[in-house]
Formats: C-alpha cells, structure tokens, sequence
C-alpha cells in the first residue's frame, strides 16, 4: 500500500477519544512519574548543557591528560548533570510534570 491509496474512511478508522489510563498503586505510580519526569529533563537539559560548555574550551597546550581525561570529563558531567537536576527539580520539571498531569485528569 502506498500513501496516496489511503482514502478519507482509512484516517476515520483510527482509534480516537478518551484512552484508558494506568491503573494508580496507591499514589506510587504518579511519584515514579514525577522522578521520571525530574531525571529526564533535568539531565537531557543540563547534559546538554554542559556538553555545548565544554566544546567552546579547547583542549589545553600543556598538562592535557588524554584519553583517561575526556572520559573522566564525561563522567564528571554525567554526575554534574544529575546533581543540577536534583537540586533545580522544583522550577524546572514540576511545571512540565503539572501541564502532563492535567491532560490525564
């Protein structure tokens, strides 16, 4: 099948309206979200961050320590990354979190 063989009736038989939503375990689910939602952003946004920081820096003329060092690097950021989301989790992810949440209400 090709894309122009799809008629005005195929688009109408897609699946639309009110999806079932995940059973709730007590509150646990909607806390697992909400760390999910924390760790995601939080790390995508500052890894990235920190990723575009270090590309402006050149490496250094003397005292450069190679390999071992960039993998280090990577892993201080990692490591940076998490700790920056943790600590900025309340003004960043929670309104992304909140906005998620009402669509499932």
């Amino acid at each position: 099948m090709r894309i122009g063989d799809f008629s005005r009736g195929a688009l109408d038989a897609v699946p639309r309206g009110p999806f079932p939503q995940p059973p709730e375990t007590n509150g646990r689910s909607d806390e697992e979200t909400r760390r999910a939602f924390q760790s995601f952003a939080g790390q995508t946004l500052f890894g990235q961050m920190l990723e575009a920081m270090r590309k402006t820096v050149g490496k250094p003329a003397y005292f450069h320590g190679g390999q071992a060092e960039e993998i280090f690097r990577n892993q201080l950021d990692q490591v940076l990354a998490e700790k920056l989301s943790d600590a900025a989790s309340q003004q960043f992810s929670e309104p992304m979190y909140e906005l998620f949440t009402l669509s499932r209400r």
